[in-house]
């Protein structure tokens, strides 16, 4: 029964990684960016809702629309403005802005905020509260509700490029760009679209980051990035629906390295990452996010 615990505990883990990943994987799936910056993102989205609670004193889960809103409204301005001049000069310029815009978010993170930690208190009580099946497997109720959350958010992306207009959009430039040109679609406009879609879910991520453990300015590039990358690539590069498989595997993977060694967490999540790469470069799934 514990590996059965380990398990669940890897599947509702996942949920979380899902959440880092879907924005990387809808800019690459639309844009083919690759955005360094993105886990730097999710820390400044985390720092952003640290601020509106202590100004305002709003509960930490009425701060998540604005947080997700105002990341929207800087994905669209950063599209374009810097991630748009980046790719007229081609894609492997994007990864050279993202990387260098990455460092100055974390290096201005720590000016302001200095290297300390932080977090979205929202009361011990609901981050440990479990409920019990049998003797040995404990279920967090944050964790459930993180699992269920990223389901729902996947969910709502996939029916939101299926069913509106401008999500027919996104798939349409996704496929062919100078079609949906010729077609009278405004492919910058589009794409800030994407970005802002993707900013806004990164920023429900960090601020859960927030809740569950803590924030600091490195945070971004040496866990969020690793994870949400490892996921992507696990599930496949633009799949939506890739993500939430790869953020499971990658949980469960790091899960079961827990228990059978604890200092073999990460270890076994990055062991699993590179076998996928070897195995399966693809990914498990290989469906593009606007299919």
């Amino acid at each position: 029964m514990a590996w059965v615990n380990a398990i669940i505990q890897g599947v509702l883990t996942g949920g979380l990684y899902a959440l880092f990943a879907c924005g990387l994987s809808l800019m690459f799936g639309v844009m083919k960016v690759v955005n360094l910056a993105h886990g730097d993102l999710a820390t400044v989205a985390g720092y952003i809702g640290v601020g509106i609670i202590a100004i305002s004193h709003v509960p930490v889960l009425w701060s998540i629309p604005i947080v997700v809103v105002l990341m929207a409204a800087i994905g669209y301005i950063l599209q374009r403005s810097l991630i748009q001049a980046a790719l007229s000069r081609g894609e492997l310029t994007t990864l050279i802005v993202t990387f260098g815009l990455s460092i100055i978010i974390e290096n201005g993170l720590q000016q302001f905020f200095t290297a300390n930690s932080r977090g979205l208190g929202v009361g011990d009580s609901f981050i440990t509260k479990s409920f019990s099946i049998g003797s040995q497997i404990n279920i967090a109720y944050i964790y459930l509700a993180i699992f269920i959350l990223a389901v729902v958010v996947l969910l709502g992306l996939q029916q939101y490029l299926s069913r509106s207009k401008y999500g027919r959009l996104i798939r349409a430039v996704a496929d062919d760009r100078e079609a949906a040109q010729l077609c009278g679609a405004d492919y910058r406009h589009v794409f800030g679209i994407a970005a802002a879609i993707a900013f806004g879910t990164v920023a429900v991520a960090g601020i859960l980051q927030g809740m569950i453990t803590t924030i600091n300015p490195s945070i971004g590039a040496d866990t969020i990035l690793l994870f949400a990358f490892a996921s992507v690539v696990i599930g496949g590069l633009g799949s939506l629906w890739g993500t939430l498989v790869g953020g499971v595997v990658l949980g469960v993977a790091q899960a079961v390295g827990a228990q059978i060694n604890p200092s073999w967490e990460q270890l076994a999540g990055y062991a699993v990452f590179l076998l996928v790469l070897v195995i399966r470069p693809q990914g498990l799934t290989s469906r593009g996010a606007q299919a």
